[in-house]
């Protein structure tokens, strides 16, 4: 495996059930480097909303990206790799400004594909009846920004295999 000059912090975006959880921690093993799940960075009023099948408004979303950002902020120049949804570009020039040189590795996929593999998994606060709402709040990468789009057909390791080599493909992280 060719290793990174300066490693890349990532934050692996998408839509509910594109397998942010299940590529994210597999990608930083392979980049060696840390990875932290998005989800841990929410408040209980916020898991408790999604519970509940209620959207979270930007509101609700700000304290939960203003702490990834500052997760993703320490591993700058160390590399790292971390979930969030980041639907919205708002949302992630809020990770960029606490974090300048993160790198976007943004799971797409078909609704049919999404919506099948969120039906077959266990124990996951996020009900498919919120994917209708992810998907219309979805604003893809625009060319500004630092990522790449891969696809999640295939197996998790097909997966992230594509987006090891998508990485790799990135200019150096600015520090």
């Amino acid at each position: 495996m060719q290793q990174l000059h300066t490693p890349h912090v990532v934050v692996v975006m998408g839509v509910a059930g594109t397998g942010k959880t299940t590529i994210g921690p597999l990608l930083a093993a392979r980049l060696g480097v840390p990875y932290a799940e998005g989800d841990d960075f929410h408040p209980p009023a916020n898991i408790a909303k999604m519970t509940a099948g209620t959207p979270l408004t930007d509101e609700d979303r700000w304290p939960w990206l203003d702490a990834i950002g500052g997760w993703a902020h320490g591993r700058a120049g160390l590399g790292g790799v971390v979930s969030s949804s980041a639907l919205k570009r708002s949302y992630r020039d809020r990770l960029r400004a606490a974090a300048p040189g993160v790198v976007f590795v943004h799971l797409t996929g078909s609704r049919e594909l999404i919506e099948d593999r969120m039906s077959h998994r266990q124990g996951h606060f996020m009900p498919t009846a919120l994917l209708d709402s992810q998907f219309a709040t979805l604003q893809p990468l625009q060319p500004d920004e630092a990522g790449v789009a891969v696809d999640v057909a295939g197996t998790p390791e097909e997966i992230t295999e594509r987006a090891v080599d998508a990485v790799k493909d990135l200019p150096e992280p600015v520090q």
